[in-house]
């Protein structure tokens, strides 16, 4: 009779039947009895009950009857707790019986057995099976220390049990150093800083040596602490890779992926050069090449691990293409698999065959499928260039097929195919154009969309093809109304005079009925650019685009790295890090493989070097105008709290140049009288900021203040104000052919500590001016207007008016080329007005400039002579003297002055308003009018502009 009598019953009074069959006399019946209590708890019962009847009956010689009492007592014991006390006497009993098969049993339960209370009660038993003559007995008893250690950590390390797991590393027996490996293995993730194995060429030599007589689990425990390790040598790396590549050959395929593994880690040890390395690439193949004839399953495995290896190290497998060919039964997650990794290997020596084999796939039925395989020969394409032509008109030829799905893909690859080799392939447009009413897809429409727009030159009709896209505007997908907008654009600068009404209407609909925040914000700086100087729009647009790369989808090299070191677990197949994925994940550790031979990379510590370089740069003068972002919207007047319309690049640009527009756009725009500065659309951030500027950059300005640093400036004596500071003349910012009639002209001056914009507005106009106010663009020094520009009374036409701005040096900060430009709107009831101007830089040097002998030296010292700069001031004919004197006038302190040979040498500190000190030693040869000055600074971007104001200064 089989064992299912255990589970079927018409008793009644189940448990009660079940207390007195455990407590008969007979072994039979006691046996039977436990069996059916195994079996409803198994079927899910409660038969907590029995517990102190089953317990009783643990006190047996047969080991069947042991093994089930003790699979209840595990099952049980964290519901009853104090009961489970009961068990204890009999596992310190257990665990000195002389049948080694029990004392590994009691040792095994009470691993786990999870019960706080009876944890201490088990340290005895375990330090003596820990030393038990029977290697069976200690190879569970290891097990057991990982367990007790979850259970609680503490105890493990009071009880020494962690030093005695070290030393079973060096036990005879390889089964116990396998387990041994592994419970270290497993505490050390929970306490990654612990350093519990501590890796050394003995105990390496040991593992190895294990290695060859485990069973398959204790090899990739072994195996899987070897990768763990970091050889100290290419020597040393080689002859573990000797000794581990047997393992190559395993029929286990957890064994064969983890010798992978540590062969992966360790031959970035060895020099490429060496014969080893090209015998070792070649011994890796067979193996992975095996891996792939196991169930589907297995295969799928191993494919993700293999696209793992191809991207680290492609020429392993770079003979072995046809096994990467798809059968015709595998599944679809085995075929797409295979894909990607045909792509990864793809070269000149192989792409006939390979495009051979993808045009037979998209033949296929599995949409899926064939799709995966049309994107494939577009990567190939951009991959491999010899082969991208004969790409092309495989292509075509599956367009032809008029497959729906088939064409969509292929045009959608065809339009990376022309972002790689621009003016190559373009005359398959037309046949592209043939198939534009079949395209259903976002993604496609979005790309025939992207190659009308970019080749709109040599389609005919290319105006009619995105008008007829434009009749369902707002049915279609984001991804889709962007590109016809920036489409429609481009045609728009190709063809300006045509397609005026069609830009109108497509921005139109992307800012005026679109409630995408995206495409809005698109339409807005289109609309600006068009509006405000369609050059530089056409620069914009149309600027040439960089070449996309080969391999699009490869993984981040770091995080490759990280996941070669994960070879064989789950990581390898999400292709994700651990830390990803494992919840509560605080012993996840982040691997790297270590510095390949001769690159002098420090192992244990790979950011060192970067962080040594952060530290020794010098301090940044000005934040760099790093994105695109940033250079697209160069032009964007940003005070710090309101935003107002981009003005042009330069300040030579034409703003007549609107009238491209035909001003069609001002009547889109709303209040036609104000075109620039209304309400667009809703949209705040784009017309706001034209009025008074924000209540904080109003407050009065006040003159720098030395802070904490009185210590080091000489300010004991006071410096004085100096009022005979040089001030350029006033020259035409803005000529009134290019300000409808206002005439700017203007210098910048420095009094009582004070930056000041002194301009004189001329109105030669016919009408009356009024309501101006004043923006700068973000700039080097974050100049900006401490209050508002104050005109008040109107300007009536032939007048002039003197304005005095004072400036402050708190707005926002963009690094400018020169770097003294200021860019400057001024609004007025009749437009917005851009221009641009460039400050002495003289205006920035604060009062507080002069430095203490002592730390003028140590400075001068400190700064790396290639931060010094020479120049010659010519047909300069004054005394050191008077030349000291006009210098102070500006803020450049004279600090000491020497003479050697008849050269004065007068050594000199300025200070500019953010906080830049600047050096300076000034040599004056009694007699030669040429004058030479060495300039020191910390931020050597400022030296030009230094010496153009000590000319002006010296000069004047």
């Amino acid at each position: 009779m089989t064992d299912s009598k255990y589970f079927t019953t018409t008793k009644k009074g189940e448990i009660f039947e079940l207390k007195a069959e455990l407590n008969s006399d007979k072994k039979e019946k006691k046996k039977e009895a436990v069996k059916k209590v195994i079996a409803s708890m198994t079927v899910g019962k409660d038969v907590s009950a029995l517990f102190p009847d089953v317990v009783n009956c643990m006190q047996t010689d047969n080991l069947e009857l042991k093994k089930l009492v003790y699979l209840y007592l595990m099952n049980y014991a964290k519901s009853q707790p104090d009961m489970a006390i009961m068990a204890v006497n009999t596992f310190v009993k257990d665990c000195e019986d002389p049948n080694p098969l029990i004392r590994a049993l009691a040792v095994r339960t009470m691993g786990c057995i999870r019960v706080d209370k009876i944890t201490e009660y088990l340290c005895e038993p375990l330090r003596k099976c820990l030393k038990d003559e029977d290697p069976y007995v200690r190879k569970t008893a290891a097990v057991c220390v990982a367990k007790l250690h979850d259970i609680n950590a503490q105890l493990v390390e009071d009880q020494g049990f962690l030093d005695t797991l070290k030393d079973l590393i060096s036990d005879s027996n390889p089964m116990v150093v396998a387990n041994a490996v592994a419970a270290l293995s497993e505490i050390a993730e929970s306490h990654p800083n612990s350093n519990l194995l501590d890796l050394n060429p003995q105990t390496i030599n040991k593992l190895l040596t294990a290695l060859n007589e485990c069973t398959e689990w204790g090899q990739i425990f072994i195996l899987d602490c070897l990768a763990n390790y970091t050889p100290r040598d290419d020597r040393e790396s080689q002859s573990i890779c000797e000794r581990v590549t047997p393992r190559l050959s395993h029929a286990n395929s957890a064994v064969v992926l983890s010798a992978v593994k540590v062969l992966m880690k360790f031959m970035e040890m060895l020099p490429k050069d060496l014969d080893y390395y090209g015998t070792l690439l070649k011994k890796l193949a067979p193996p992975l090449v095996t891996l792939l004839s196991a169930e589907p399953e297995l295969q799928y495995v191993a494919l993700r691990n293999i696209n793992l290896i191809v991207q680290r190290r492609p020429e392993i497998l770079k003979h072995e293409m046809k096994v990467f060919f798809v059968k015709y039964n595998d599944p679809i997650y085995v075929k797409l698999e295979k894909l990607d990794i045909m792509i990864r290997l793809a070269s000149q020596a192989n792409i006939a065959q390979v495009l051979a084999e993808l045009k037979e796939y998209a033949t296929e039925v599995d949409v899926d499928f064939v799709r995966k395989a049309v994107r494939a020969i577009g990567r190939c394409a951009i991959k491999v260039e010899q082969s991208a032509e004969r790409c092309v008109s495989t292509l075509l030829d599956l367009i032809q097929t008029k497959v729906n799905y088939v064409v969509q893909e292929a045009i959608v690859v065809i339009k990376d195919i022309f972002r790689k080799y621009p003016n190559k392939y373009e005359s398959v447009i037309a046949t592209l154009c043939e198939n534009l009413d079949s395209l259903d897809e976002p993604e496609a429409r979005a790309a025939m969309i992207w190659i009308v727009g970019e080749y709109a030159e040599r389609i005919d009709n290319a105006d009619e093809l995105l008008e007829s896209f434009l009749e369902g505007f707002h049915d279609e997908s984001t991804q889709v109304q962007l590109q016809l907008l920036t489409a429609i654009v481009k045609l728009f600068l190709k063809k300006p005079t045509e397609t005026q009404e069609l830009v109108q209407q497509v921005l139109s609909l992307a800012t005026q009925d679109s409630d995408n925040p995206d495409l809005r914000d698109r339409g807005y700086i289109y609309w600006r650019l068009l509006s405000t100087d369609p050059v530089a729009a056409k620069e914009v647009v149309l600027a040439e685009k960089p070449l996309i790369s080969e391999e699009t989808d490869l993984i981040e090299p770091t995080l490759l790295e990280e996941l070669i070191c994960h070879i064989g677990t789950l990581a390898s197949v999400y292709h994700k890090p651990p830390s990803a994925f494992v919840e509560g994940s605080r012993g996840v550790q982040h691997k790297r493989l270590p510095g390949s031979a001769g690159s002098g990379e420090s192992v244990e510590s790979p950011d060192t070097g970067s962080a040594a370089g952060v530290s020794d740069a010098p301090p940044a003068v000005i934040p760099s105008q790093g994105d695109l972002l940033g250079d697209l919207l160069n032009l964007d007047l940003t005070p710090p709290a309101t935003t107002g319309p981009p003005p042009p690049a330069t300040s030579g640009l034409q703003l007549g140049a609107m009238d491209l527009l035909g001003g069609g756009l001002d009547s889109l725009m709303g209040d036609e009288s104000e075109p620039l500065g209304g309400d667009l659309g809703g949209s705040s951030a784009m017309g706001a900021g034209f009025g008074a500027p924000p209540a904080a950059a109003a407050a009065p300005f006040s003159a720098p203040v030395s802070g904490g640093l009185d210590d080091l400036f000489d300010l004991g004596g006071g410096v004085g104000m100096p009022m005979g500071a040089y001030s350029p003349p006033k020259t035409v910012w803005l000529p009134a052919m290019k300000g409808k009639g206002l005439e700017i002209s203007g210098t910048f001056a420095r009094r009582a500590g004070v930056i000041q914009m002194e301009m004189t507005l001329t109105n030669k106009a016919m009408s009356v001016m009024t309501d101006f106010a004043i923006q700068f663009n973000r700039n080097s020094f974050g100049l900006a207007p401490a209050g508002p520009l104050q005109v008040l009374t109107p300007l009536s036409p032939n007048q002039s008016i003197e304005v005095t701005l004072p400036l402050s040096t708190v707005g926002p900060v963009m690094k400018m080329d020169p770097l003294n430009n200021l860019q400057v709107a001024v609004k007025n009831n009749i437009d917005v007005f851009y221009f641009s101007c460039q400050y002495p830089i003289s205006m920035l040097f604060v009062e507080d400039g002069k430095m203490e002998r002592q730390v003028f030296l140590a400075t001068w010292k400190d700064i790396p002579n290639d931060s010094e700069a020479q120049f010659q001031i010519a047909d300069c004919r004054l005394s050191s003297d008077a030349a000291s004197n006009k210098l102070q006038g500006s803020n450049i302190f004279t600090i000491a002055k020497r003479t050697v040979d008849g050269q004065d040498m007068l050594y000199q500190s300025t200070k500019l308003s953010n906080g830049i000190w600047v050096l300076a030693e000034l040599r004056v040869q009694t007699g030669n009018p040429n004058f030479t000055v060495c300039l020191k600074c910390r931020a050597p971007e400022v030296a030009q502009c230094v010496f153009q104001s000590y000319e002006a200064v010296l000069k004047n």
